[in-house]
């Protein structure tokens, strides 16, 4: 039997879900470096790693307005898995990276993390510590990749200067912490900006500049990275559109008007 018409374990459907959400749409294809280590991993054809990812598209409302289908000859265990997951993304970083490492595989900046989990597995605090870790480099890579590796307010394009900004703070919400609904994707300057409440997203995604922000002397920096912002839209993300009930928090809680 070929790797692509073997039947698919629950264990791998939530390894490639949980590549899904890490992706690009556009970077779903079989050259993909992540997508052939993961078809190394499962003994598959990297083909068949991906159509697989396609599958689950098809359940994406997002893809579907902008009329991307995905593929339809799934199976209903991939809808079984969306279901369960869709809302649960602490369940499905964690799980996911577990089966990972069970699996034997430790995957890039994960290697360290599963390690000190595994070896240390009995010690209660330390596993939490190692879960929180989990779920926030899910978060991370998930919502990153929602908006292409680009700052949502600049677009600037460098991921070392990047963070996956939650939209409600971590501390306030408990059951948002992992939504990548509830994240943007901002540049560092614009991610401190959006902490302290000096931008934020209004209902039509546009950014708004807070009224209180007096910089000690105009320059060139202020002129471009507010100035000028200001009223524009923000980029829009492949997948994952933040949610209008979280940018009314911010607005309401945070941004300072």
């Amino acid at each position: 039997m070929s790797s692509g018409s073997k039947a698919w374990r629950r264990e791998e459907l939530i390894i490639a879900f949980n590549l899904y959400c890490r992706t690009p749409f556009g970077r779903i294809h079989k050259s993909n470096p992540d997508i052939v280590c993961i078809a190394e991993m499962l003994s598959r054809s990297p083909s068949s790693v991906s159509m697989k990812m396609c599958n689950f598209a098809r359940f994406d409302t997002q893809l579907q307005k902008r009329n991307i289908k995905g593929l339809s000859h799934g199976s209903k265990e991939d809808k079984l898995i969306w279901d369960e997951f869709n809302n649960d993304w602490e369940a499905l970083a964690y799980e996911s990276q577990k089966i990972l490492y069970q699996m034997g595989h430790a995957v890039g900046d994960y290697k360290e993390i599963q390690a000190d989990f595994y070896e240390e597995v009995q010690k209660t605090e330390l596993r939490r510590n190692v879960k929180v870790r989990l779920v926030q480099h899910f978060f991370r890579e998930t919502v990153l990749a929602s908006y292409d590796f680009a700052c949502a307010v600049c677009q600037l394009s460098i991921p070392e200067m990047l963070n996956a900004s939650h939209i409600i703070p971590w501390a306030k919400n408990k059951l948002r912490r992992v939504d990548p609904r509830n994240g943007l994707s901002l540049c560092a300057l614009h991610d401190r900006a959006f902490d302290r409440g000096l931008i934020s997203i209004d209902t039509n995604y546009c950014v708004i500049i807070s009224k209180t922000i007096k910089p000690r002397r105009k320059s060139q920096m202020y002129q471009v990275a507010f100035t000028e912002l200001n009223g524009g839209k923000i980029k829009m993300p492949d997948r994952f559109l933040p949610d209008q009930n979280a940018l009314d928090y911010h607005r309401n809680k945070i941004f300072l008007k």
